[in-house]
């Protein structure tokens, strides 16, 4: 069994939908779940709706609407028949989400963001499904909500592996296509979670583990994973191979191509993941598997934007010692900050987080109740792996640093944007 998953520049309009259907009939259409994330920009438009709706207190369907008129004008373009069953298809999706709206109750905005954000893979996944039909490609449409089990944690939930497992296994056979959601699966109450942005190559993954998948191909709009993001750096260049340690390191310091999540459940059963072009299925992309670290071993640039650099001492000039380390970071986990990078010294200690879940106003007042704190929002943390002093002075050169940190093979700049 083989996991393929399209992200949303994959299955943006009617052209890359059609497309879709083509790259499955240049690998061969058999023995594959396919993963399918929203069309497009699609998770941000519901991201609108739920700050819409919790903000005014009433359902949005102006945003509704246009999202509504989004997905029905690509499948006009798919299907002649106007009678095509995903009409009603759509119809049904978008009243269930207003159901939801109206009879909802909850203003906790992360429980409210899983049951509105999800409908984004439902529609982009029966479009897909309905395509897969009239283009004569047997497959069967799963709800990953009913096979993805997780815990409680809204926009970011955990996998229930041994429930997930034994649900995936009585539902998938080999031989045969299926067509699911990425991103999206259910808690023991069957409430939607999510499992984080950018969370359908997890969900690839977790299917490729469960099944025992010979291996994971995650389809983008890049020949593979570069050693650079084009859209920040110049002259970038494809990574023919990374190992699962190496691309592990990559997405903890925030490199996008890879979800950080997607890399564990692989590595444990040695599962390779290959990223690759849908606009060149024929290419050779990038394999992310055992083996050498780097090939071609090369400095790898990643940059994560619209991060707070918050710096600490104590009061009374004592030393930061562990008593006040695990504090800090108890308030960190309280507060959901991620840490991307930690220098302390005697009596400071700064850290570089992404305040993800907008909490940070909330942090810093109970910082400030025992420590000296000073932040700088909208800061850049640069890291550079397999660094050389080339690329190095690039990097710094015409930035204000404000925080420099260099290991043994990997250097971190903390700068004003």
């Amino acid at each position: 069994m083989e996991v393929f998953k399209f992200g949303g520049a994959s299955v943006k309009d009617a052209p890359s939908v059609k497309n879709v259907v083509a790259v499955l009939n240049h690998t061969g259409a058999e023995d594959k779940v396919v993963v399918v994330s929203a069309m497009g920009k699609m998770t941000n438009a519901f991201e609108v709706v739920v700050a819409s709706y919790l903000e005014k207190n009433r359902i949005p369907k102006e945003q509704l609407s246009a999202i509504k008129n989004f997905h029905l004008e690509i499948a006009s373009q798919l299907f002649e028949d106007s009678a095509n069953v995903i009409y009603q298809k759509i119809d049904d999706l978008i009243a269930e989400l207003i159901n939801f709206l109206e009879h909802n109750k909850s203003t906790q905005y992360d429980f409210v963001y899983d049951q509105i954000v999800c409908y984004g893979e439902l529609l982009s996944s029966v479009i897909l499904s309905e395509y897969f039909s009239l283009s004569a490609l047997d497959h069967t449409w799963l709800d990953a909500r009913k096979l993805l089990r997780t815990d409680s944690t809204y926009r970011d939930a955990t996998i229930n592996w041994p429930e997930t497992q034994e649900k995936i296994l009585a539902k998938v056979r080999p031989g045969k296509v299926y067509l699911t959601q990425g991103f999206i699966g259910a808690d023991a109450n069957n409430f939607t979670t999510t499992l984080g942005r950018e969370g359908s190559d997890y969900t690839a993954a977790i299917f490729a583990y469960c099944l025992n998948a010979e291996k994971v191909t995650i389809w983008k709009d890049v020949p593979g994973v570069l050693n650079a993001d084009p859209r920040v750096f110049r002259n970038t260049t494809l990574l023919n191979q990374i190992s699962y340690e190496e691309a592990i390191e990559l997405a903890f310091y925030g490199a996008s191509v890879i979800h950080p999540k997607t890399l564990q459940p692989l590595q444990r059963k040695e599962i390779p993941l290959f990223v690759k072009s849908f606009i060149d299925p024929k290419g050779n992309g990038t394999a992310v598997s055992k083996g050498q670290t780097l090939i071609p071993a090369i400095p790898c640039f990643i940059v994560k934007k619209n991060q707070v650099l918050i710096s600490l001492s104590s009061l009374d000039f004592s030393f930061m010692v562990e008593e006040n380390i695990s504090e800090i970071f108890r308030l960190f986990h309280l507060y959901q900050m991620k840490v991307d990078l930690i220098q302390n010294s005697a009596i400071s200690f700064a850290v570089c987080v992404d305040n993800k879940f907008n909490n940070l106003e909330k942090l810093i007042l109970h910082l400030k109740a025992r420590f000296k704190v000073d932040y700088i929002e909208g800061v850049s943390l640069y890291t550079i792996r397999h660094f050389d002093e080339a690329a190095l002075e690039a990097l710094e050169k015409d930035k204000e640093v404000l925080l420099k940190q260099v290991m043994q093979n990997t250097v971190q700049l903390v700068t004003r944007a």
